[in-house]
């Protein structure tokens, strides 16, 4: 209750230090002595007291009243690096401040508060506040105060102010620098032969025609239809059917289901890994989700991964060709498109009836980074 009391006085007016509560105490006993000896020395002793911690109660919250609190943008950094955040406190008067402590009220599961002690802040002057805490876990964070606290001049009375200055920090998961990925280079040489089947089709004299459609120019001649264009009188061209699948790689993490929290961040660090590691050979790669559905782009794709959370509501379906499923259960892995694969969480389910899916089981109790790497591994 006397902690509630002591918040509630330093947060809406001035609350007394231990200093300030001793000397009122003694002005107390002054005027309690003057009281019965009506002696003048003493009501005078007491009363320049009394008026030392009134002053001393006023100016607290007329120091931080005129401060003003600018922070600078946040630039995103992956989990386990420490993240630049940058106050600018400014001193808009012509009296210098002394004695601040600005606090920054960071979410729990980004880093602890931190605060940083000003002993003066000239007049008319800017003075940068860094905090640079080390992030353990990727996400998107958002808080919105900043705590200005000062016992200036005399450090008798406290005071604290809230800020308003909103704030949001993206703590991107880890990449994995990955050599090699039998995953990604399987299903790759797989994309590669359908690619160059569809290249052939296209250049071919003979294929599946879709449709006829009158000659234009720059048309090749080896696609007219001759008896066509014989019994029209025209040159008709035919359109030939385009072979499409396998030339996309589609990375799909499991988010509607209900996953281990930890199990959770090794599958959203093996999405990172694997969409970075097949842009790096030059794949047309995507990330899809159950609420952002497909997604490209290397800030795109990091910014989705650090804000996606399990048992998201699925509102995009999974695409139909083949693709790199991420789940902590195997119930749907049977039913995924023909030629996918999967990194299944943990590797205690039983993957024995799934050979005919290739993919890999995690055990949580090995290097990601290696079982990802180990052709071994691939099921």
């Amino acid at each position: 209750m006397w902690r509630n009391l002591q918040e509630r006085l330093e947060t809406r007016w001035v609350n007394p230090a231990y200093a300030g509560l001793m000397l009122g105490g003694v002005a107390l006993c002054f005027f309690g002595a003057a009281s019965n000896t009506m002696a003048g020395w003493l009501y005078a002793i007491s009363g320049g007291i009394f008026a030392l911690l009134l002053v001393s109660a006023i100016l607290p919250p007329r120091a931080i009243a005129s401060l003003r609190v600018r922070r600078l943008p946040i630039a995103p950094v992956s989990a386990g690096d420490r993240i630049a955040i940058t106050l600018e406190i400014e001193n808009p008067t012509s009296q210098a401040k002394h004695l601040l402590q600005i606090r920054d009220s960071f979410p729990p599961e980004l880093a602890p508060s931190e605060a940083i002690a000003i002993e003066t802040l000239p007049p008319r002057s800017i003075h940068r506040c860094l905090f640079n805490p080390e992030t353990t876990r990727r996400g998107v964070y958002r808080w919105e105060s900043v705590e200005l606290r000062t016992g200036a001049p005399l450090g008798l009375f406290w005071c604290r102010r809230d800020r308003a200055v909103p704030a949001k920090a993206i703590v991107y998961p880890v990449v994995l620098p990955l050599k090699r990925c039998p995953l990604i280079d399987t299903l790759g040489r797989e994309a590669t032969l359908q690619a160059e089947s569809e290249r052939r089709s296209q250049i071919a004299n003979e294929g599946i025609t879709r449709t006829l459609r009158p000659y234009r120019q720059g048309d090749p001649t080896r696609l007219i239809h001759w008896r066509t264009s014989a019994r029209l009188g025209e040159f008709q061209v035919r359109e030939l059917e385009i072979v499409t699948g396998g030339q996309e790689i589609f990375i799909c993490l499991d988010t509607p289901a209900t996953w281990p929290a930890d199990d959770f961040e090794r599958a959203a660090i093996a999405a990172a890994s694997l969409y970075f590691y097949a842009s790096r050979a030059q794949m047309n790669v995507k990330l899809w989700t159950a609420s952002t559905g497909l997604l490209q782009g290397d800030r795109v794709v990091l910014e989705a991964l650090a804000a996606t959370q399990m048992e998201e509501a699925p509102s995009h379906d999974l695409p139909s060709r083949p693709l790199i499923w991420l789940s902590p259960n195997a119930n749907r892995i049977e039913t995924l498109p023909l030629g996918s694969r999967w990194l299944l969480f943990p590797a205690s389910t039983a993957v024995g009836s799934l050979t005919a899916v290739p993919g890999i089981a995690i055990d949580p109790k090995q290097d990601l980074a290696m079982q990802l790497q180990k052709s071994s591994n691939l099921y």
